[in-house]
């Protein structure tokens, strides 16, 4: 049986007790306990992901066999409630500057792609009264901006399930990148303004979004090329018109569905302009992961604090996983290898081969400072 939950020493090393106590004070949170401060609830968040509590009596009972100290569960709940989860928003950041390595990869495209969009988490409208949703369901949303050349989250919004998406990817815009994003984000004043300010985007149109005055572009397309159509145009009826012009692709999935997306992309092929939308499939491969293995869909509590509190130390958990597997996994004969979800698995149940185990502490080590990882023998 696991003694202890093998994430956490390496969890205290890259964020410390001081770093923790320091965003503390900088949100203005008062912390009076002493036994059961802001950082042990952090780690006690971060078991609850990783190991799929079911609620604050079952973490508060197995807290224990996870290394961490004993509490009652009305400890846990009453904490969770009362800490701002501005902390744990900060302490994800953090965490996200510390591991987001700039790639060294040479890109094959002008920019890196950040593919943005959102995942929602529903429960009975009387668990989350301030967080009305459809009918008799209450959510609660994380708009993610979404690095696909290291499957790193770069920037997170909440936001309450009714919330649309447009107008929170806003938040999440970053001019150093090609925006990916699907049918939600295709406002036409958006797509103009993106255009006027050198934002890079590569958006699906709706279906009902009108093409106006079309010019095909030159273009020699393979016998296997998936385009149908490279032109640019206006969008829209005279109701509601694009300013400018732009440049729409169509090509067919792998389906045989026709997707249409704009961009202001003119230095790249349209067969090139298809595969960073298709890339955008990554970022549904990332939420149905935290889905899946991180227990994200049970929410614990009640209050924003709570529930926002335990989404984001869930995502701390990921971009953790994320950076030790990135990190510790180059290079290794084929006997060896492992895919991300076999790692997290075998890393969390303390059953990493001693290979990988002594190339997450070198790794620990250069970067943060001396730790130990354990695992079941």
């Amino acid at each position: 049986m696991k003694k202890s939950n093998t994430i956490l020493p390496i969890l205290q090393t890259v964020l410390t007790s001081e770093e923790v106590e320091s965003i503390v004070e900088a949100v203005g949170y008062v912390d009076k306990a002493r036994k059961f401060t802001v950082y042990h609830l952090l780690q006690y968040w971060v078991a609850a992901a990783s190991e799929e509590w079911s609620g604050y009596r079952f973490g508060a009972d197995h807290a224990v066999r996870s290394g961490l100290s004993p509490i009652h569960y009305s400890c846990f709940s009453g904490k969770a409630a009362d800490v701002p989860f501005a902390i744990f928003k900060e302490l994800f950041q953090l965490l996200v500057r510390k591991c987001n390595r700039e790639t060294r990869r040479k890109l094959a495209f002008p920019k890196e792609l950040l593919l943005i969009d959102s995942t929602t988490m529903t429960v009975g409208k009387t668990r989350l009264p301030w967080a009305p949703f459809h009918g008799e369901r209450a959510a609660v949303k994380l708009h993610v901006a979404l690095r696909a050349q290291n499957g790193q989250p770069l920037g997170v919004t909440e936001t309450i399930g009714a919330r649309h998406d447009g107008p929170v990817c806003e938040t999440l815009e970053n001019p150093a990148f090609i925006l990916v994003m699907d049918r939600a984000y295709g406002k036409l004043e958006r797509l103009d303004r993106y255009k006027q300010d050198g934002q890079s985007f590569v958006v699906r149109l709706r279906d009902n979004v009108h093409v106006e005055k079309p010019y095909a572009l030159r273009r020699q397309a393979a016998a296997t090329s998936p385009i149908v159509r490279d032109i640019t145009c206006q969008l829209g009826t005279p109701q509601c018109r694009s300013k400018q012009r732009h440049r729409v692709v169509i090509f067919r999935d792998f389906e045989g569905r026709e997707i249409r997306v704009v961009t202001d992309l003119m230095s790249v092929t349209a067969e090139q302009i298809a595969l960073i939308y298709k890339a955008r499939w990554q970022i549904e491969l990332f939420f149905r992961w935290i889905k899946q293995h991180l227990n994200i869909p049970t929410l614990f509590g009640t209050t924003e604090n709570a529930v926002y509190g335990q989404l984001f130390a869930a995502l701390l958990v990921f971009v953790l996983l994320k950076w030790l597997f990135d990190g510790a996994g180059q290079a290794f004969p084929r006997h060896a290898n492992l895919s991300f979800v076999r790692f997290a698995r075998l890393l969390l149940l303390g059953e990493l081969p001693v290979e990988w185990t002594i190339r997450i502490e070198r790794l620990v080590n250069l970067h943060f400072g001396s730790t130990t990882v354990t695992y079941s023998g």
